[in-house]
């Protein structure tokens, strides 16, 4: 096995960190630490991770902004790559570009800076571009897959593609990238020219209703579940009198149902027990298995 040491060596010059506890990016604020942690600043380090990475036989895993996700608290092994560095954004005529690690929110608010309109949808959903495309991320009736252009992937044998909408076969809460294992580096998004002060009017308002409903004060993974067609799955959780239900730390949002919130320095395991209690009791209450949206990685502590 590849000492740390070679691996430093090999890596040379590329952020580089050992033993990191992922809790400290984590929206749950859970998750034990990682192998190597590695931060990228273009693609051609991304491309010298890879390829050491998949020579070596040493899995390696993207992380985004963390914000639906769980990580386990024994943490991950091998390479976990985050794209903190490649958050570059641009706008050309009714297009902007945004590398994989440009903040969602910030990529609608510069829409709205040159009276773009399309990406107002977006304007409360946490996390990065690259995590919102390959979650085909939603809210309020407009997703990802409405306004994508084109993305610019790594695939796992390390060749720079770009794929266009049409490829990405988005579905509800999916896409492609979710079978194949590539890694998105950039994507496209084509935009409609609109009016400004009724772009931010929508952006203000839809805002006020995130804030209404959901639990931001806490700590949480977002949505937990996918909509169950013809339910909401929180009102389903709500209706089996499972607000406030907690496992440790871990409790089901009094705020909303669909939603569970880290309020009492919880594990990944509380989120896991609290995941699968919920499955059961809705499923024994209303005859619907609810299907996790959230995404759990890692090992067992």
């Amino acid at each position: 096995m590849i000492s740390r040491e070679k691996i430093q060596a090999e890596l040379e010059g590329i952020d580089i960190r050992f033993d990191y506890p992922l809790k400290e990016f984590t929206y749950t604020k859970v998750g034990g630490p990682v192998d190597y942690l590695v931060f990228p600043r273009n693609k051609y380090e991304l491309l010298r991770i890879v390829k050491l990475a998949n020579r070596e036989e040493i899995p390696w895993m993207v992380l985004g902004n963390s914000s639906n996700i769980i990580i386990r608290d024994g943490g991950v092994r091998g390479f976990v790559i985050m794209f903190n560095y490649l958050n570059h954004i641009s706008v050309d005529g009714y297009m902007i570009e945004a590398e994989a690690g440009a903040n969602l929110i910030q990529t609608t608010h510069i829409a709205l800076h040159h009276s773009l309109s399309g990406f107002e949808f977006a304007c409360g959903i946490p996390g990065s571009v690259g995590g919102a495309v390959f979650m085909n991320a939603g809210a309020y009736g407009g997703e990802i897959g409405h306004v994508l252009e084109s993305c610019t992937i790594l695939t796992k044998e390390g060749e720079i593609k770009t794929l266009d909408n049409r490829n990405m076969r988005f579905g509800y809460r999916h896409s492609a990238i979710q079978e194949t294992g590539d890694i998105i580096i950039s994507a496209k998004f084509s935009l409609k020219p609109g009016d400004y002060q009724l772009i931010e009017q929508e952006m203000k308002r839809l805002t006020h209703l995130r804030e209404l409903k959901q639990p931001l004060e806490y700590p949480s993974c977002g949505s937990v579940f996918k909509r169950p067609p013809g339910h909401f799955a929180g009102q389903l959780i709500s209706e089996a009198d499972l607000k406030g239900y907690r496992i440790g730390g871990v409790e089901v949002s009094t705020k909303h149902a669909g939603f569970m919130v880290n309020r009492y320095d919880g594990t990944a395991a509380d989120y896991e027990q609290l995941i699968q209690d919920v499955i059961q009791r809705v499923e024994e209450h209303a005859g619907v298995r609810l299907e996790p949206e959230v995404r759990i990685f890692g090992d067992y502590e």
